[in-house]
């Protein structure tokens, strides 16, 4: 019988596989950027998705040896099992690179794996028992959430940098 320790460090383990895809495809499509905004921008939220991964391995690590879930502080500014949203569409791309090679469709692609990360989140923090895990899954959640409207910025950008700003100019002067 699989107990509940065992469930979370199973999807503990699919989490750090997420964010590992995450970064590296952050930085993958941060490299192949020929703006140097979105290079900036994909560099950055590499670097979140490492930041992620760290904390989900100190969870991991602490559940394994304590058996409970820590009390976290995180406030966030394979195996065929382990094959992850991120990994099956890094995959994609590279088998049909003709495809999906403008940055306007790496930016969906990101899109649509923060909004797959987020619904694997808030899933994670309906099906525990503990608060303490359900508050991380939802503020991780969140984190993602974030992630998918800065990328839909820079979608925007990208598509009508003088639309964008000007959207942008009308926001401030309603402000």
């Amino acid at each position: 019988m699989t107990t509940e320790q065992d469930k979370t460090l199973a999807a503990l383990q699919i989490a750090i596989q997420m964010e590992i895809d995450g970064k590296e495809y952050y930085l993958k499509v941060s490299r192949e950027s020929s703006n140097e905004l979105g290079k900036k921008l994909l560099q950055s939220l590499a670097a979140e998705e490492d930041v992620h991964r760290q904390k989900f391995e100190e969870i991991y690590s602490a559940i394994r040896n304590k058996k409970a879930w820590p009390m976290t502080d995180f406030r966030p500014d394979g195996g065929k099992r382990l094959r992850t949203v991120f990994a099956r569409a890094t995959e994609a791309i590279e088998r049909n690179i003709k495809i999906a090679t403008t940055e306007l469709d790496a930016v969906k692609i990101a899109m649509d794996m923060e909004n797959k990360t987020y619904d694997f989140y808030k899933a994670q923090g309906r099906k525990t028992i503990y608060n303490t895990e359900k508050d991380f899954y939802e503020t991780l959640a969140g984190e993602e959430r974030e992630h998918h409207l800065i990328l839909l910025d820079y979608y925007e950008y990208l598509k009508d940098p003088m639309g964008w700003f000007v959207a942008k100019e009308h926001r401030l002067d309603a402000g």
